[in-house]
């Protein structure tokens, strides 16, 4: 039941990380009430990989370590 909950949260991340990455791309999409929302959750998520990840150039690679993060405990605990 647990491990059932867990992978469904983690689940849940990886597809809200994959949309605010790619919301993040369009300036519509980044003023809209639900990627303000969106990214109040996630940001907490992002800004420690931020710290110790430089952006390099224009490109932030912060979600894409986060999502690593994300598939490296479902692979360890099997969910």
């Amino acid at each position: 039941m647990i491990k059932g909950l867990l992978s469904l949260v983690i689940n849940l991340l990886i597809i809200l990380v994959l949309v605010h990455a790619i919301g993040s791309w369009f300036p519509q999409v980044r003023e809209s009430g639900f990627y303000r929302k969106l990214d109040a959750l996630i940001e907490p998520l992002l800004r420690p990989i931020r710290s110790i990840l430089p952006i390099y150039g224009n490109i932030d690679f912060s979600p894409l370590v986060l999502l690593l993060i994300l598939y490296f405990i479902k692979y360890f605990f099997r969910l």
